[in-house]
């Protein structure tokens, strides 16, 4: 549930704290991932490529322009109906510039549902090795309904689109948030009824053939992060022939779609949440938060309590609640260089609400964890309303309001840290459409080019997950696990291992012969120099693949 996936992001000054908050929600989506199913498309030749006229994009601060350049593509709308309504693919380009070692091109999805990818290209640029960067010219999109590319609406404010996309609940309970839920799903509807059941992943994955296609392409390489590993998972299964190299990093299970998938983070925030307790134990002079990982634990469990009865008011008059403070420690677990700001917001929280005291210093301290994002989306609930089209229009929830409910008690009580995170009511048990297709069969007919990456203790797309999509995969993968905390592996992850692999692979087509298994290992040659491009595109694509 996501991620991070976004155009243009900026930090902003304490003043911002109310949007900040509001979107710690939206942090999760990193994680979403689905299939739809659908008989797959006749594969053309070549010869069918169009004509791209390529230009400049729009701005990106903070990080290089690396020579990036954007287009727009002409896809149909419903791929049943190829010769009727079209809708606009924003696509993106940075070239090699060894065409003697150029092999191809390289897709990258930051993952989602709802992620932009536009601007993946330039970030890529300053954080993958020169070998892989010689080999291919790099290839971002939004894809269909998110950012540029024609994007949808629900029709909801900022607030409530935060309070939708990853459901917590409502001032009143559960039949509260059930009828918010009921509501949102209403507005979607009557706002962009006309387009939302065309928000498929089988669709975004046919998109990608397109983009292939006016590339003059006969194959693509991809690499793909949570939901993208489910989107290039969709695409090999299709298009099994048009592929050349693909890496899924931080894979989600294919059967887990969807529901599952945001319920697992109940037993995945158990797994990880350890990795933090011990590094806020091992610095208690600093945060005094506890001298035990056990004194963390029930710490968390009653800065819950305390704010769930009482809640802190921030000075620009945003609410940090119970639910709101589990997420925003739910988000600061995605990867190990956030827990010192994490355990800042906690020690700022525990400070205040045991005296009472509010100032600035929570609210900022919760933006320099999870920076503000700017809204260059037109409407403002694109996120939101994209999020939602893909998750509901993948595969049919379940109707009973009473089912859910049953779901949220019994998580709550399983996994009390996390539990209620992902398993509350959402949008889709009351969405009016009903999907167009059936889930997308992955399976593993095939050639075997596919590298799967992921972390022993992902909280974002558990373990048990990926291993289902090993599964699925079968012959056609490898698989390496490592031994690290937190969401995502390469770039991202300090192991050598694990990007030593991943670099081979797409440099030089080098798979295991079996799966893998990395150890433990932070290391500090892959951590960026301060104040450095490489730096700054580090920390905007944590960001992104965050949310």
């Amino acid at each position: 549930m996501p991620a991070e996936m976004m155009p243009a992001v900026a930090q902003r000054t304490a003043g911002n704290g109310r949007r900040a908050l509001r979107f710690l929600l939206f942090v999760l989506i990193g994680l979403t991932i689905l299939v739809t199913p659908g008989r797959a498309q006749s594969v053309p030749a070549v010869s069918d490529a169009v004509s791209i006229q390529w230009g400049a994009c729009p701005p990106s601060e903070g990080t290089p322009d690396a020579g990036q350049e954007c287009a727009t593509l002409r896809v149909p709308l419903d791929y049943r109906a190829p010769g009727g309504r079209k809708i606009d693919l924003a696509i993106s380009r940075i070239r090699s510039t060894r065409p003697d070692l150029r092999r191809g091109v390289l897709l990258l999805n930051p993952g989602g549902p709802g992620g932009p990818g536009l601007d993946l290209p330039r970030l890529f640029a300053s954080l993958l090795p020169r070998s892989v960067l010689d080999r291919y010219d790099l290839i971002g999109f939004d894809p269909r309904f998110v950012g540029t590319s024609t994007p949808v609406s629900c029709g909801l404010t900022p607030e409530e689109a935060d309070q939708a996309l990853v459901p917590l609940e409502q001032p009143g309970g559960f039949s509260a948030t059930a009828a918010f839920m009921h509501e949102v799903a209403d507005r979607c509807a009557s706002t962009s009824g006309d387009v939302l059941r065309f928000a498929t992943t089988a669709n975004t994955a046919r998109d990608m053939d397109r983009i292939r296609r006016a590339l003059g392409e006969s194959k693509i390489s991809y690499f793909g992060y949570s939901y993208g590993t489910y989107l290039g998972a969709v695409y090999v299964s299709l298009f099994p022939n048009r592929t050349d190299r693909i890496v899924l990093d931080s894979a989600v299970g294919p059967s887990w779609v969807w529901r599952q998938q945001f319920r697992s983070w109940g037993r995945g925030g158990a797994i990880r949440f350890p990795d933090f307790a011990s590094f806020a134990a091992a610095h208690d002079d600093t945060y005094h938060l506890g001298g035990t990982p056990a004194e963390i634990r029930q710490l968390f469990l009653e800065l819950i309590d305390r704010l769930e009865e009482d809640p802190l008011v921030l000075p620009d008059g945003a609410v940090l609640t119970g639910p709101l403070f589990r997420v925003l420690t739910f988000s600061g677990l995605y990867f190990d260089s956030s827990f010192p700001d994490l355990a800042q917001v906690w020690q700022l929280v525990n400070e205040s609400t045991a005296d009472g005291a509010v100032g600035a210093a929570v609210q900022e301290a919760i933006q320099a964890l999870r920076p503000s994002l700017l809204d260059v989306e037109v409407p403002v609930d694109n996120r939101a309303a994209s999020g939602l089209a893909i998750l509901c229009g993948d595969v049919a929830w379940p109707r009973s309001v009473e089912l859910y409910r049953q779901g949220f008690v019994n998580d709550s009580t399983r996994f009390p840290l996390f539990g209620p995170l992902g398993s509350n009511i959402w949008p889709c048990a009351f969405w009016h459409d009903r999907p167009i297709e059936h889930l997308v069969p992955i399976t593993s007919n095939g050639p075997r080019n596919i590298l799967i990456l992921q972390n022993l203790r992902d909280p974002a797309t558990p373990y048990a997950g990926a291993l289902g999509m090993r599964q699925a995969l079968g012959r056609r993968a490898r698989f390496v696990s490592v031994d690290q905390g937190g969401h995502t592996v390469y770039l991202l992850t300090p192991n050598i291992c694990g990007n030593d692999i991943a670099t081979a692979f797409l440099a030089e087509g080098t798979l295991p012969g079996s799966d893998v298994s990395c150890p433990a290992d932070s290391s500090a040659r892959l951590v960026p120099a301060a104040g450095t491009a490489r730096e700054r595109a580090m920390k905007e694509l944590l960001r992104r693949v965050r949310w």
